[in-house]
């Protein structure tokens, strides 16, 4: 049981697990130039669009994309996207005070989230305006939902593409199909040639990537790329997004005495900005931070965090009696999360609901990574607590 490491079979495919936080950062972030990619998501000839994403890219290639996709969230830009999503936090909570009333209405609040999350991303990946509440069925978000329903089918053909990947090619199984990408696609080009007609500006994804285009150093974005970093954008801020908020309003909810000491700073915080807050006064909430990140604590978005070796690398021997292993270019590494995140040797009552945990600094950062963990930490991670908090 105290081994660092130990190996399985994720399917076919031989992994390794790494338990101890001092070895997970020495590969993820030490030596990360040895672990710098992830294992493939997608067939890149079956979809050319979501495959040259973020999360798809190998080496420097990513290097490229993510040195250019940074300033998207710096805090100046996240200043920016704060009114934007504030606005469908306004229409998030309309609804609901007008649809419950005095009947004591009860929500799906995946549904209702969902509809929050899509419409944030949809105004700050594509610039287009969406009010989910007021428009159910608005294409925008009835695509959204036909892309991430993760049915039978949807997980089989996912089963194939990770373990059979040229039968899948054989196949020619697309995960998303052309409908979604053109969908996509669509938008963004219609958007930039708007813009580029009216001079329009406006503080989202879309203008950042535009703005790439004027200057004489480094790479531009295409549209097909443009799409493939909103799209991505799209993906990780829709569902897993909406997930994580349907998990901090239960714990919220079923926890009345952090409930009241969570609302007395809301309202302490709303009383200091006249019913107004701010960006920066939001992001100064110390125990709001604390309720998010102890339900991403227990509720981590991945159950792994994945990395595939791209440098043969030795590793130092798993128990004290055993051999170094030597990892070859191609082999899987797991970090395990789920599992860290609710181990009682890094959280005493692991799985108890404390956010006072993140109040008295005894969380270490090797062992919590909701978000991942190095150079290759989730780039939208200040935007999903953002959106998190102002909905809160």
């Amino acid at each position: 049981s105290n081994a660092k490491y130990f190996g399985l079979y994720d399917f076919i495919t031989p992994t390794f697990v790494i338990r101890d936080p001092d070895l997970i950062s020495t590969i993820a972030i030490k030596k990360f130039d040895n672990f710098c990619d992830h294992n493939n998501f997608l067939n890149e000839t079956l979809e050319p669009m979501v495959s040259k994403s973020l999360f798809d890219l190998k080496g420097d290639h990513w290097r490229e994309m993510r040195k250019l996709l940074s300033p998207s969230f710096t805090s100046s830009k996240m200043k920016m996207m704060f009114g934007l999503i504030s606005q469908c936090a306004e229409n998030f909570v309309d609804f609901v005070i007008t649809k419950s009333g005095n009947t004591g209405e009860t929500y799906d609040m995946k549904d209702i989230l969902g509809r929050y999350a899509n419409d944030a991303v949809a105004t700050c990946a594509f610039g287009i305006n969406v009010d989910s509440f007021k428009h159910p069925n608005n294409e925008f978000y009835l695509l959204a939902k036909k892309a991430m329903t993760f049915d039978n089918w949807m997980a089989f053909k996912f089963f194939l593409h990770k373990n059979f990947p040229t039968l899948a090619k054989l196949l020619n199984l697309k995960m998303f199909g052309l409908k979604i990408e053109n969908f996509f696609k669509d938008i963004v080009s219609s958007t930039v040639k708007v813009r580029d007609e009216k001079g329009i500006v406006r503080p989202d994804m879309i203008q950042l990537m535009m703005e790439t285009r004027n200057k004489d150093s480094g790479p531009e974005f295409d549209i097909d790329e443009m799409t493939a970093q909103a799209f991505v954008f799209f993906l990780a801020g829709f569902d897993s997004l909406s997930t994580a908020m349907c998990f901090v309003t239960n714990e919220v909810g079923v926890n009345p005495d952090i409930q009241s000491k969570l609302r007395e700073e809301i309202d302490d915080v709303v009383r200091q900005t006249n019913g107004k807050p701010t960006y920066e006064a939001i992001n100064r909430m110390k125990y709001l931070d604390a309720v998010i990140n102890e339900t991403l604590r227990l509720y981590p978005p991945g159950t792994f965090i994945d990395r595939k070796c791209v440098k043969e690398t030795e590793l130092p021997p798993a128990t004290s009696d055993g051999e170094p292993v030597m990892i070859k270019p191609g082999d899987n590494i797991w970090f395990p999360a789920y599992s860290l995140h609710r181990d009682p040797k890094y959280y005493p009552q692991p799985d108890k609901f404390d956010p006072e945990r993140f109040l008295n600094n005894e969380v270490d950062n090797l062992v919590y990574m909701p978000f991942g963990i190095g150079p290759r930490i989730c780039i939208g991670n200040r935007f999903a607590l953002m959106e998190t908090k102002i909905m809160l």
